[in-house]
This record gives structure tokens, C-alpha cells and sequence, in this order.
């Protein structure tokens, strides 16, 4: 276990820290601004935002009390129904709910109701957890997961515990997809509970498991845990960044007071409610999971090392170093196909790259394009 002095001693200049950022990219590999590129680098629905979403932005803004006139005033500190929404669809208390401005604000919150601490990250993993911290002065402990398995020792998290005020947990792991089990997070809860200890479980990407892996339940056991979510992800709307946490009454009371005001906007408030109920989407997306999810085993078969994956997403090695990533990068992206490199993430140092699962069209395309690379 390591100590991390700084939020950004694991950057490397003219790689972006998140994925999505097209536009540096090809720069950075002297390619046309307008060179045609399918985004394998952001891991979002590839279905695409609902789509009545355009007609009830058309209706939002028509209405009277509404749209336009909501745009004039700030957002109302007592609509609550993106709260009471999630609560329903979550089966909680409303108490239990604090909606955020993406999951990167709950991050964050987390981090600052222990600001001046230690703080635990289990990784490689999401940089916005060392980040967040570093940004309100914790000092980082990091426990590294067992490669290329991507395995946690469970006691050396469970000893890692008793020296710091709050640890996270990716659960399905960003960027490898693995999923640390059940009774694993149970123990560590458990431990956690004894040392004080604020486990926070990041579930960004736990709509995308084949099976029900939310650990809602666990709320009830422990005022310790807390639980992050996003919307946007799953909805494919992320620049109307939405995300919310789930805890104990007491423990979002707190994080609520530290909530910067009107951080959470008044369209994204209005939309959380129509988005949870439409189940023909979520119905739609889970067949598209069932129709894709084979993609992590079909690259394996290519010859590439790809750790077992329970997201919408897979980590994939086929070469011994960064310069071999390096090169497939710049190959796919020739052939207009965007990766996530891995710079930034501690424990990998760019020597992967992360592929989100897209469509059928667009998976064949990657595959034939991985194939190529493998036997030129």
C-alpha cells in the first residue's frame, strides 16, 4: 500500500483525464478536425437519449409556470421530485436521497465531509476519488488490486481500514469491469463500522450488470455506507449531469449541508422522474446488453489479455507496455475508432486501453480493426 502526495502526480501531459475528449486526440495524433470517429472511449448508452426527450424539452419550455419562466428564477430548494422519484425507484426513504450534480459532485461531497483526513482508494481505478481528495486535503493510502485479475486482498483492505476517515470502492470497477463480490463488501462494511470508517461504493455503472449487483440493501445495516449513482450514463445525457447518493438520513443531512447552492439545475430536477419511468428503455437496453455482452469474450479470443468484465465496457492488454498501447491507440484511431487510454490510472500507466461495448455495427468494426492488428 502507497501513499499519493498530490491529486495530479499521475497525469501525463497531451492525454485528456476523462474520455469523450475527441478533439485533443486527433491533434495529438496530427488528424483532421473533422476526421470521423466512432467514441468507444466514454461509456454511455449507446441507444441514445430517450426519445421523447425532445418533445417534452419542447413541451418543458412551453409551459406557463415552467421551461422558459424556470429558466428566469433559480432552482426551487424544496422540489423534490427527482429525490422522491429516486426514492421510489430505489425503494428508500426520501431521507436517504441526495440528488447531485453527476456523480463527480458526490465524489467530491464525500471527500469534503472529511476534509484534512486520510483517506483509502482502492485501485487502479476513476482518478476523481484521488482528486477529490487531494482537493480538500486528505491524504491518500492506496491499495492496489491484484493484476491482470484485478483482485482485491480483502485483508489487506479490511487492515487499510483502520487508519483512515473514508475509502472507495469502484463496483463495477472503472476502468477493468470487474466487481469486487458481495459478501466481499459485506465484510469490509462490517470492518468499516468498526473503525469509523466512511465506505463510499461508487455504483456508476451498475445499470449495466447482468445481474441485480445494487447493494441497496446494505443501507439498512450500516449508517457507514454510502452509494453513488448517475443518470446519465444510463440515459446517454451526460451533459446534463445528474447523479445522486444514497445513505443513512444523517450522513446525507450532512453532505446536503455541504452542497454548494442551486448545484443541481432545474432541467435536470424536471427530467429524473420522466427518465426513471420509462421502462420500454430500460427494457431496450437491457436487450441490447444481452445482445453485446459477448464482445469481451470475442475479443479474447483475438488473443488480447481482457480482465472478466460486468459493465457496459472491457480493459484490454495486447502488448507488454505503454508504447505497444501506445501504437493500437494510434491504429484504431486511423481507422476512426476512439479507445480510453489508460494514462492516469495508477497501476496501468497506459500500457491498456479501455473499449466501451456499442452497437452491433460498431462492435463488428472494432473486432475486424482488433483483428487486423493482431495478425497484420
Amino acid at each position: 500500500m502507497t501513499a499519493h502526495a498530490g491529486p495530479d502526480a499521475n497525469s501525463t501531459p497531451g492525454w485528456p483525464s476523462h474520455g469523450g475528449r475527441i478533439a485533443p486526440l486527433l491533434a495529438r495524433h496530427g488528424l483532421p478536425a473533422d476526421h470521423p470517429v466512432i467514441d468507444f472511449s466514454a461509456n454511455l448508452n449507446p441507444l441514445g437519449p430517450p426519445p421523447w426527450l425532445g418533445g417534452w424539452l419542447s413541451d418543458w419550455m412551453s409551459e406557463p409556470l415552467g421551461g422558459a419562466a424556470s429558466l428566469a428564477r433559480y432552482p426551487d430548494p424544496d422540489d423534490d421530485r427527482a429525490r422522491r422519484a429516486i426514492a421510489d425507484h430505489d425503494g428508500v426513504a426520501p431521507a436517504r436521497v441526495l440528488v447531485t450534480n453527476g456523480g463527480i459532485e458526490a465524489i467530491h461531497l464525500a471527500a469534503a465531509r472529511h476534509a484534512g483526513g486520510r483517506a483509502l482508494v482502492i485501485e487502479p481505478t476513476f482518478c476523481e476519488y484521488a482528486l477529490a481528495c487531494g482537493r480538500h486535503g486528505l491524504e491518500v493510502e492506496r491499495l492496489g488490486l491484484s493484476m491482470p485479475e484485478f483482485r482485491l486482498d480483502l485483508d489487506a483492505a479490511e487492515a487499510a481500514l483502520a487508519g483512515v476517515e473514508i475509502a472507495f470502492l469502484c463496483r463495477p470497477n472503472n476502468p477493468s469491469g470487474t466487481l469486487v463480490p458481495r459478501a466481499d463488501v459485506e465484510r469490509l462494511l462490517a470492518r468499516a463500522d468498526q473503525t469509523g470508517t466512511t465506505l463510499v461504493v461508487d455504483e456508476a455503472f451498475v445499470d449495466f450488470t447482468e445481474h441485480e449487483e445494487r447493494l441497496t440493501p446494505l443501507l439498512e445495516r450500516s449508517p457507514n455506507l454510502l452509494l453513488l449513482r448517475s443518470l446519465t450514463k444510463l440515459f446517454d445525457v451526460p451533459g446534463l449531469r445528474l447523479g445522486y447518493l444514497l445513505g443513512a438520513p444523517e450522513a446525507v443531512a450532512r453532505l446536503a449541508a455541504l452542497q454548494m447552492p442551486w448545484s443541481v439545475n432545474a432541467l435536470a430536477l424536471g427530467l429524473a422522474a420522466p427518465m426513471l419511468a420509462d421502462r420500454d428503455y430500460l427494457a431496450r437496453t437491457r436487450a441490447w446488453l444481452a445482445a453485446e455482452r459477448d464482445l469481451p469474450e470475442r475479443v479474447r479470443a483475438l488473443g488480447y489479455t481482457v480482465p472478466r468484465t460486468h459493465a457496459n465496457f472491457l480493459l484490454l492488454r495486447g502488448g507488454s507496455d505503454a508504447e505497444d498501447a501506445g501504437a493500437l491507440f494510434a491504429f484504431l484511431l486511423e481507422r476512426g475508432l476512439l479507445a480510453r487510454h489508460t494514462h492516469g490510472f495508477p497501476g496501468l500507466d497506459g500500457a491498456w486501453l479501455r473499449l466501451a461495448l456499442r452497437g452491433r455495427d460498431d462492435n463488428a468494426r472494432l473486432l475486424e480493426a482488433l483483428a487486423a492488428w493482431r495478425c497484420p
